[in-house]
């Protein structure tokens, strides 16, 4: 076969396998909003979990039209915007000609661009102020900004380079997320200010509820980022080296991060580094194609002290509460990987034209990047104020007082819990004769409490119940457990709680900031006694517990004046025994 018609099939087979990994990545991107749902949800309380993932979810399906009516043909130029107002227009007959490969990814980008406001907003922001914003970014603050670099518009043409949206979306987010936290204001109780001078006199930790979800957030984001950079290459060279780059500035910059915040606070701070890991990501999206390993090091390093530096300013400067770190990640780190392509471009990477200044290139380019971050942070920044001021005056940006305090969720949603049933705070632990019976039944009329049959009682009966409270630490448990059971103690109920003693528990650090409430994780074990003497039961407790130090815990003896056994009606004594009677 000749040989220019095996190129010709070569190069088609190429295309469409490139097609296809197109259409992927922005699977990739798209599934991306549930990482930033997980880790802004583990970032903030338990109280509000529900409302962060209903805001993550809306920002995609708020988007999807608004970018479909406004923002496709904004981002794409004047041909079909024009086309708006002509006789016989018709939307979709308008979009005809366009690559809707091209439409689904831009529209996924475009929902990342929002998602970023929500974490620096959460806890306090209306639902439905949420929802009108979210729809502005989506229909106009980014299509125009994103025009100007991917869709022909005036940076394009100077030569401005940002591959995968380290500006166009990122700085972009960041900008609006340290706007729009800034005029919603703190979360109650985060900064303590002075009555008279109202300056901030102290700054309070407000720690997520879960770190878990935030670690498997920051997981799925760093997958879907293969998508997110890699998706518009050009040849597999190039994707190749898309991929080293994206693994090796996220992994640089959390090592960095780790080591830091290990000496400066003397362990190293989990959720520092999850953002850490996001930092050197952001960074490294805008010139993720165009730098070689040792580059997207140096990316990465930055990053990892960039994002712990934007963590301080805002709390300890600025004091503008930001609960997920957003703004020390996108914004900052943003503006970092748009500058670093000027710094690190080199023509040593696949399909790269451009060398940047540490490579020979001079500062051309570096100055270009420069223009471009003050030209869209500025395009940003007033478009997201007029549109956040306007909402604030309208229908009110910030949820009440009382909805701040009782959660977004039971208020926004109606939700009690997003975690159904689930009672962190209340665990029950029989170890003797229970029934396998946990549907719930009428009581018998024949023992219904209010006729319930008198019971005598026997000279035994008539000895005093006792209760004994037990706050242990967590680690005792199983042991003080084994301790009871050996001295006849069957049934008792576990609670965990948190407190400490005059000691004040151990100090904690939280993103770099002190967590006031130094209270300590317990548990609190109940026994209700009658034929087992209370001397044995804490005797049994203090052997099981004892170890000499601070924090052993402590042991509560009360009176009780009866006791009730709900399924029989049985008092007393009786009712205390594991006898099915």
């Amino acid at each position: 076969m000749d040989a220019n018609i095996l190129d010709t099939i070569s190069e088609a087979v190429t295309g469409e396998v490139f097609a296809v990994w197109f259409l992927i990545g922005a699977a990739l991107v798209f599934f991306m909003q549930a990482g930033f749902a997980m880790v802004e949800t583990g970032f903030t309380r338990a109280k509000n979990a529900a409302n962060i993932i209903m805001k993550n979810l809306m920002d995609f399906c708020i988007g999807v039209p608004m970018f479909i009516l406004i923002g496709f043909g904004l981002l794409f130029g004047e041909d079909v915007v024009g086309l708006i107002g002509k006789p016989g227009f018709d939307i979709f007959t308008a979009y005809e000609n366009f690559d809707w490969s091209a439409f689904v990814f831009n529209m996924v980008f475009c929902a990342t661009t929002a998602t970023i406001v929500s974490g620096a907003m959460a806890e306090r922001t209306k639902f439905l102020s949420y929802c009108i914003y979210s729809g502005v970014i989506s229909a106009l603050i980014y299509p125009i900004e994103a025009h100007w670099i991917w869709g022909g518009g005036w940076l394009a043409q100077l030569g401005f380079h940002d591959f995968a949206g380290s500006c166009a979306i990122h700085m972009v987010g960041g900008v609006s997320a340290l706007i729009g936290a800034k005029i919603l204001g703190p979360r109650i109780g985060k900064f303590v200010t002075d009555k008279k001078t109202d300056k901030v006199t102290k700054v309070n930790a407000i720690p997520g509820h879960s770190l878990t979800l935030g670690a498997l957030g920051c997981f799925i984001l760093w997958f879907g980022w293969y998508g997110f950079n890699g998706a518009a290459a050009t040849s597999l060279p190039q994707l190749g080296s898309i991929f080293l780059t994206t693994t090796v500035a996220p992994a640089v910059a959390t090592l960095v991060c780790m080591i830091f915040t290990w000496v400066k606070y003397g362990k190293p701070d989990v959720s520092m580094c999850l953002n850490a890991s996001l930092a050197g990501l952001v960074g490294i999206t805008a010139g993720c194609d165009v730098m070689d390993c040792f580059g997207s090091a140096m990316v990465g390093v930055v990053s990892g002290l960039l994002v712990i530096f934007g963590v301080w300013l805002l709390d300890q400067k600025l004091h503008i509460d930001d609960p997920v770190g957003a703004v020390a990640v996108h914004m900052m780190n943003g503006i970092w990987g748009t500058l670093a392509v000027g710094l690190f471009a080199t023509t040593s990477a696949p399909d790269c034209e451009i060398n940047g200044l540490f490579y020979g290139g001079g500062f051309s380019q570096l100055g270009l990047q420069a223009l471009a971050v003050l030209a869209v942070a500025a395009w940003t920044a007033v478009a997201i104020t007029i549109t956040f001021l306007v909402i604030k005056k309208t229908i009110g940006l910030r949820a009440s007082v009382e909805e701040e305090t009782r959660g977004l969720d039971v208020t926004e949603h109606g939700l009690v819990s997003s975690y159904a049933d689930f009672m962190p705070n209340s665990i029950s632990i029989f170890t003797g004769k229970t029934s396998e019976e946990n549907a719930p039944a009428e009581v018998p009329a024949e023992i219904n409490i209010a006729e319930r049959p008198h019971i005598e009682r026997s000279n035994t009966e008539k000895n005093k119940y006792t209760r004994i409270s037990i706050v242990c630490k967590q680690n005792k448990f199983e042991i003080l457990k084994n301790e009871l059971s050996n001295i006849g103690v069957t049934g008792f109920t576990v609670t965990q709680v948190l407190g400490c003693g005059t000691q004040r528990g151990a100090g904690e650090m939280y993103r770099g900031v002190p967590v006031e409430a130094t209270l300590l994780p317990k548990v609190k074990v109940e026994v209700v006694v009658s034929k087992v003497p209370v001397e044995t039961v804490v005797e049994a407790a203090r052997k099981a517990l004892y170890t000499g130090h601070i924090g052993d815990g402590k042991i509560f003896v009360y009176d009780v004046e009866d006791v009730i056994r709900v399924r029989t009606g049985e008092s007393g004594y009786d009712a205390l025994q594991d006898s099915e009677g």
